[in-house]
């Protein structure tokens, strides 16, 4: 059994004493699925929210989506009282605002998640302007899955000011956050992003900047070791993920999980492993993958992938 004197992942590593810094006020940065998702729940938990994407068209298509999950979840929270269903909807919209201004959507941020493409380019370019616009106390938050914080915060004068904050999709349904600090994330800042993912009810783990932090640090490679068995002719795909169902308890197997995921969305991760640590078998790419990718069978969103859908 564990010693309750024992100090969590974020005390321990710890290296300086710190005040922790109230988070009031989010600013999103990418209103896609994620993003929408992120300001969704934020926005419920009573925190003021500032959605910014470069095109009202995009932003509008976000806020209807809120609203309709909103009314979803006001219907199942509150399912015989129509005036309390409308109260839910009415306070968590009335703290969430939209933006095309860059400026203007970030200045007042206590924290500013960045939730864009997986691109190491384009959001290394994109946290040195918001650098530039945020206030000084801001903290600054990438929701990257397999990106290292490190190389993402390169080119941030003020490294310490800097974490991870890893949502799982959909945001508003999945209860887990993966916090993360690098080796430059003052105490104060990883704090505040633990007590943010508390505030808006998500349960919270600790990790430290490692490819993939923990779930897809674990699931990635199963995938992958899936496929090498496949490739062996140890067992059929089929039978392999009729196994991890019905013998691990599994909701899907990891060739239906690879289709579920994306191919092209696995293939980009398990890429970006094997670059940065060439010599690990764990992160070998796979050639099947590689195939169906590149000839556009990419799972379920393509229709086709290890599995045909109709």
């Amino acid at each position: 059994m564990l010693s309750t004197k024992a100090c969590p992942l974020y005390r321990c590593l710890s290296t300086t004493s710190s005040q922790l810094s109230k988070v009031n006020n989010v600013t999103v940065i990418g209103a896609g699925l994620m993003g929408s998702g992120i300001a969704q729940v934020t926005a419920a938990s009573k925190l003021n929210v500032v959605l910014v994407d470069k095109s009202d068209e995009i932003l509008d298509n976000a806020r209807k989506t809120i609203d309709s999950n909103l009314r979803r979840v006001a219907k199942k929270k509150h399912a015989d009282d129509k005036t309390a269903q409308e109260a839910l909807v009415a306070g968590a919209l009335s703290r969430l605002h939209t933006t095309t201004s860059f400026e203007d959507g970030i200045k007042d941020a206590d924290l500013v998640i960045e939730a864009i493409v997986e691109d190491i380019e384009v959001k290394r370019k994109l946290f040195t302007e918001v650098e530039k616009i945020a206030k000084p106390s801001a903290i600054l938050a990438t929701n990257t899955s397999s990106l290292r914080l490190e190389d993402i915060a390169a080119a941030l004068k003020e490294k310490s000011r800097f974490g991870g904050l890893h949502f799982f999709n959909p945001v508003p349904v999945m209860k887990l956050l993966e916090v993360v600090r690098f080796s430059e994330t003052s105490d104060a800042t990883f704090e505040s992003l633990l007590e943010y993912g508390k505030d808006i009810g998500k349960k919270t783990v600790a990790c430290k900047d490692t490819p993939g932090f923990i779930v897809n640090r674990l699931l990635v490679p199963y995938m992958f070791e899936a496929l090498r068995m496949a490739d062996r002719g140890d067992a059929s795909m089929e039978d392999i993920d009729v196994a991890m169902k019905l013998g691990a308890g599994y909701p899907m197997g990891p060739f239906e999980l690879c289709d579920y995921v994306g191919l092209d969305t696995t293939k980009f991760i398990i890429d970006g492993w094997h670059k940065q640590y060439p010599t690990e078998p764990l992160f070998m790419p796979n050639k099947k993958l590689d195939e169906l990718v590149k000839n556009g069978k990419l799972g379920r969103k393509s229709g086709e992938g290890f599995y045909k859908y109709k």
